[in-house]
């Protein structure tokens, strides 16, 4: 490990944060491929699993302080954006995460090191090893080091658009119409690059399809798809 310790040392540097237990921070940049394939040590599965459940919170911690006067529809929304994919993987590469994470031979035969999935799991993990090393505070001050300009400059009117599930509920309860549901039809590709592919319902009735690198993903797109279609049959009967 002693060979590892200067990357170690570079990435905490972009943190803003020193490892009083660098198993943390070792663990946080183990992919399961990686542990799986040499059976040593553990994986960063709990830590992202503990780092999504900080990030949500403290993000929206973060958005009610600087946003006092948004509605709680507005709050959501933008926190939606801050803790997506896109957005933790867009992160991840301001810091140079990527070749820091120890991956699985497979894994890194397919190129998998950049990409977004398991760049936004890594960031999460290593949220989650500075909160279990050094505790809350130290949580929230990475959480504003990384986040605090992405807040700062956020532009509702364009995140609107970006969260098609939120839209397209809005648009149907406006409707009269009952609630969407989401339903994963099948999920394709090895375990640590999957597919997802999901059907949009309405009144039990398949309305639109979407696929994408998560379950979350495939839902906007599918999302998308079903406002595309409602707003285009609605504008048919108008003219009509």
């Amino acid at each position: 490990m002693a060979g590892e310790a200067p990357s170690i040392a570079r990435l905490e540097a972009r943190l803003g944060h020193r490892f009083g237990d660098r198993a943390l921070i070792e663990r946080a940049l183990t992919h399961s491929s990686r542990a799986h394939e040499t059976g040593k040590g553990p994986d960063n599965e709990e830590l992202e699993f503990l780092g999504d459940a900080l990030l949500g919170f403290l993000i929206a911690e973060s958005l009610v302080r600087r946003f006092p006067e948004m509605d709680e529809g507005g709050l959501s929304k933008c926190k939606a954006y801050l803790v997506s994919r896109d957005s933790l993987a867009s992160v991840a590469r301001e810091i140079d995460l990527g070749p820091h994470l120890r991956l699985g031979k497979a894994v890194e035969r397919i190129e998998t090191r950049v990409g977004e999935s398991v760049l936004a799991d890594a960031l999460e993990a290593v949220l989650a090893a500075v909160h279990l090393d050094a505790g809350a505070a130290a949580a929230r001050a990475l959480v504003e080091r990384l986040f605090g300009a992405r807040m700062t400059s956020l532009d509702r009117e364009a995140i609107e658009q970006r969260d098609y599930k939120t839209v397209l509920q809005e648009e149907l309860q406006a409707a009269g119409s009952p609630p969407p549901r989401y339903r994963v039809g099948a999920t394709q590709g090895p375990p640590h690059r999957p597919t997802f592919h999901v059907d949009l319902l309405l009144d039990g009735k398949v309305l639109a399809r979407g696929r994408g690198g998560s379950k979350k993903d495939a839902e906007q797109k599918a999302a998308r798809l079903a406002l595309r279609l409602i707003r285009r049959g609605a504008t048919a009967a108008k003219r009509a």
